[in-house]
């Protein structure tokens, strides 16, 4: 006890160098549990992209792909589903609700997608969050649309403004759907999921603007007014994909094997949950780098300190052997210098700690308002405790160079002057 008093006092004596190297303790800590925490909730995040949704089925490709592209508004479909198919399956016996999607084409590099009301009343993000309205409404009529948060943001769109949608899914659209404007009736509230860029509205619209084309290209010299096209019959032909909600999940590889192995056309299910675990194992290796980088850091904080007590030993060499003349012993001087370093360990690690989460507390409406992501302010989990362990075994561990030294200074080394 009475080390631990002495190696207070000492570090209190010499305050100044102390607090510098807590304060480079203390921001490698918050920089390593920071990196963590926010590798944690990225990785919830990405996984509650898409929520309380059994299957996705699209064209039969790979998992990934399909996932992408109905997810994810990246890529394009290797071929579209016929309607006549979809009505079938969703009429199964053990599917609740049914989201179809139909994708193509693009608003200023922001894809659309039409879909029908069931989307908002079924469709679920992070723990089965409903989607909710910042302003207005679903669409209900036929040149509505519904805008996510990103859009209606980045292009200063407000509701009852004029937008009209280009054909094809580049960011560029050469060719326009200027005959047909879409109103905007709602905007979504931020989710930080793909919904925040895209542009929402119903199938019967898709049909509508592209019923005076064929195979992608305008009919020369044929044109169909608004008015009229929606007055015809707007049944869509094909989607590019549809979303399924089973009436229980033990159904769920029965249900994914039927829709395998149907024979009217090669279709391909899957479950969102395993194929974005898949998906982010692709490219998880960043946030691998981002924790290697943290843990540098840690290092070059703790080899600091050790480097401020290496330097300070030759200034306090007469210290020491007044010290070893007052009756300490050499395990006394490494007791002391070894308790300096896991003082500021500790303490490093504590205040860390503390402002990790006073930042997180702070930070935590502009995150989710900003990028929509949400960091769970609780206590700190089990892996953390962890990585400040890590910390405070790599301060002991490292401490004990300089302790040695120490250790090995005598009495008449001490006292001597060295030319």
């Amino acid at each position: 006890m009475a080390i631990v008093n002495l190696a207070l006092k000492s570090l209190w004596n010499r305050r100044l160098t102390a607090s510098l190297t807590l304060v480079a303790i203390s921001l490698s800590v918050v920089l390593l549990l920071g990196v963590e925490k926010l590798r944690n909730e990225s990785r919830q995040s990405f996984a509650n992209t898409i929520s309380g949704t059994d299957l996705i089925v699209g064209a039969r490709s790979g998992s990934t792909q399909l996932l992408l592209y109905s997810v994810f508004r990246i890529g394009n479909a290797t071929n579209n589903i016929s309607w006549k198919s979809y009505q079938e399956l969703s009429s199964h016996s053990r599917v609740k609700w049914s989201i179809p999607i139909s994708l193509g084409d693009s608003h200023r590099g922001f894809r659309v997608m039409g879909t029908t009301a069931g989307y908002f009343k079924y469709f679920r993000y992070q723990q089965k969050r409903l989607l909710s309205f910042a302003e207005g409404q679903p669409f209900n009529t036929l040149y509505e649309a519904v805008l996510g948060a990103d859009v209606a943001k980045e292009l200063g769109y407000t509701l009852a403004q004029n937008i009209v949608i280009g054909h094809g899914a580049g960011a560029i659209s050469l060719v326009r759907h200027d005959d047909k404007p879409f109103s905007v009736v709602g905007i979504l509230n931020k989710t930080g999921t793909p919904v925040d860029r895209t542009i929402h509205v119903s199938l019967q619209a898709i049909e509508a603007i592209h019923i005076d084309w064929r195979g992608g290209t305008k009919l020369p010299g044929f044109s169909i007014s608004a008015e009229r096209a929606a007055a015809m019959q707007l049944q869509p032909k094909s989607i590019t994909a549809f979303m399924l909600g089973l009436n229980s999940r033990l159904s769920t590889f029965q249900v994914l094997r039927q829709i395998n192995q149907y024979k009217q056309e090669p279709l391909l299910a899957i479950i969102p949950g395993v194929a974005l675990q898949e998906l982010w194992d692709m490219i998880g290796f960043a946030e691998k780098a981002l924790l290697a980088i943290s843990v540098f850091v840690v290092l070059v904080g703790l080899t600091g300190m050790v480097t401020v007590i290496l330097t300070s030993l030759n200034e306090r060499r007469r210290e020491m052997a007044i010290l070893r003349s007052v009756g300490a012993r050499p395990v006394h001087i490494f007791g002391l210098i070894l308790g300096e370093a896991v003082t500021l360990t500790l303490i490093g690690s504590g205040l860390g700690l503390l402002l990790l989460y006073g930042l997180m507390f702070f930070a935590q409406p502009l995150i989710e308002t900003q990028f929509g992501l949400f960091i769970n302010i609780g206590w700190p989990s089990a892996h953390e405790f962890q990585l400040l362990a890590a910390v405070i075994i790599s301060g002991v561990l490292v401490s004990i160079v300089p302790a040695y030294r120490a250790y090995r200074y005598s009495l008449a080394d001490g006292m001597s002057i060295r030319i």
